[in-house]
């Protein structure tokens, strides 16, 4: 069953991780990625030489989207969120220090660069365990 765009976003912001679709190269690209939602935006961390930072930087119109669930695989019960919109990279040195304090990547070496997602299109779904 659909759910609303502010309970979309309140699952979102409640989930550990999710993923960022791109594209790279004319093809699409997924990246695991933990996030935090400021503002409405759902903000990562990168590296300044990843794929995804490169995309941003070379178009600061560039679409993505971006997922994140909870599912339970037994009981076929769980949310689904999808939320597509324009990502940029944050330019404000105070904006990426105070994301460096909140958002620790999980991923090894540095991650130099903020990326966030304003969301244009907002959909989820409760699954309710019927098959």
């Amino acid at each position: 069953m659909p759910i609303s765009d502010s309970e979309a976003m309140q699952l979102l912001a409640a989930a550990p991780y999710g993923r960022v679709v791109f594209t790279r190269d004319a093809l699409p690209a997924i990246r695991a990625v933990n996030h935090l939602i400021e503002d409405g935006k759902i903000i990562v961390r990168t590296r300044l030489t990843s794929r995804l930072t490169e995309t941003v930087r070379a178009d600061q119109q560039v679409v993505v989207a971006y997922q994140a669930d909870d599912i339970d695989p037994i009981r076929h019960t769980g949310w689904s969120v999808v939320v597509t919109g324009l990502a940029r990279a944050v330019d404000d040195p105070a904006r990426i220090a105070r994301y460096e304090e909140l958002l620790s990547p999980w991923a090894d070496g540095l991650m130099d660069v903020a990326v966030e997602i304003e969301p244009s299109i907002i959909s989820g779904i409760r699954l309710d365990g019927a098959s």
